[in-house]
C-alpha cells in the first residue's frame, strides 16, 4: 500500500514539474521568466467579462471631446505595442466619468480610463505614459501570472467556464478572485495588487511604447513626479507591493536612453502633444 501511495505521489510531483516547465513564459523586453499557466483565450475571456461588468457598474463619460482625446492617444500607443510585440489584441477604449486617478488595460486590450486621471497627465505624452504602463501590464500577461499564482494557492487548476456567473446571476468567489487579479477589485472583487516587479516592468515597457508612438519618453519621469503628489498612506517599503516614488523615478531615468533611441527613430514625433 505504501508503495502505491509513494508511486502516486511521484506521478503527481512529475505532473506539477512538467506543468511548471510548460507554463514558463518570458516577459518581453525584460527577459524575466514568469509562471503563467493561463491560456490566452481564457485570460482574454476573463478580461472581456470584467470589461462587461465595468460597463454596467461605472458611469460613462459623455464629453465627446474628452473621449476623442483619450481614444487618439490610446490608439497610437496600442498600435505601437502591436508593432513591437504583436499581442494581437482586440483593442477597445472606455472612459469612466469618475473623479479618481485610475486607468487600466485588461487582457485582450480593453483599456479603461477614469476622468480623474486627466488632472495629472497635463498633456498627451503624460496620458501616453499612463496608457503605455497599463498596456504593458496586459501585453506582459501580468494578470495571467498573478492569477496563476492565486489559483495555485487556492488549489484551482483552471478557470475555464468558472469565469461566468452562477445561475442566480451573482459572481462566485472564484470569479471575484479572478477579476480581482486583473485589478478590478475596487469595484467588483478582492483586489490583488501587482507586484513591485510587475510595476517596474510595466514602467519600462510602457516607456518604450510611448516612445514608439512618437511621444517624448522623458515626460514619463515628469508624469510620475506629478503622480507622486497624490496623498497616500505611508507604509514601509518592505510591506509595499508597489515601488516607492523615488525607486520608480530612478528606474525611469536609468531606462530613458533606451527609450530615447526608439523615440529618435519614430516616423512621426508628437513630443508632448496637445495640452489636456
Amino acid at each position: 500500500m505504501d508503495h502505491v501511495v509513494r508511486h502516486s505521489w511521484i506521478i503527481q510531483l512529475c505532473i506539477i514539474v512538467m506543468t511548471l516547465v510548460v507554463a514558463c513564459a518570458t516577459v518581453p523586453h525584460s527577459g524575466r521568466k514568469q509562471l503563467n499557466f493561463m491560456p490566452d483565450k481564457d485570460l482574454d475571456a476573463l478580461g472581456a467579462r470584467a470589461y462587461s461588468e465595468l460597463l454596467v457598474r461605472e458611469p460613462s463619460c459623455e464629453d465627446q471631446e474628452v473621449k476623442d482625446e483619450i481614444n487618439k492617444v490610446a490608439n497610437r500607443v496600442s498600435k505601437a505595442a502591436e508593432e513591437m510585440d504583436h499581442p494581437g489584441f482586440d483593442w477597445k477604449v472606455h472612459v469612466v466619468d469618475r473623479d479618481i486617478p485610475n486607468a487600466f488595460c485588461l487582457p485582450g486590450g480593453k483599456i479603461v480610463v477614469y476622468t480623474g486621471i486627466l488632472r495629472y497627465v497635463k498633456n498627451e505624452a503624460g496620458l501616453a505614459t499612463i496608457m503605455g504602463h497599463e498596456i504593458a501590464h496586459a501585453v506582459a500577461r501580468h494578470g495571467g501570472e498573478r492569477l496563476s499564482q492565486q489559483l495555485a494557492l487556492n488549489g484551482i487548476s483552471s478557470v475555464g467556464s468558472e469565469i461566468f456567473r452562477n445561475k442566480d446571476g451573482k459572481l462566485d468567489n472564484k470569479t471575484k478572485v479572478a477579476i480581482g487579479a486583473l485589478g478590478l477589485g475596487a469595484t467588483i472583487g478582492v483586489l490583488l495588487p501587482y507586484s513591485r516587479t510587475h510595476e517596474m516592468e510595466a514602467d519600462r515597457i510602457g516607456q518604450l511604447y510611448m516612445a514608439k508612438a512618437g511621444y517624448d519618453p522623458s515626460e514619463a519621469i515628469h508624469l510620475w513626479e506629478r503622480m507622486a503628489s497624490i496623498d497616500k498612506h505611508p507604509i514601509p517599503v518592505w510591506l509595499s507591493t508597489h515601488p516607492t516614488d523615488q525607486e520608480r523615478l530612478r528606474n525611469l531615468k536609468e531606462l530613458l536612453p533606451e527609450a530615447t533611441k526608439i523615440y529618435d527613430k519614430a516616423t512621426i514625433k508628437y513630443g508632448l502633444g496637445e495640452p489636456i
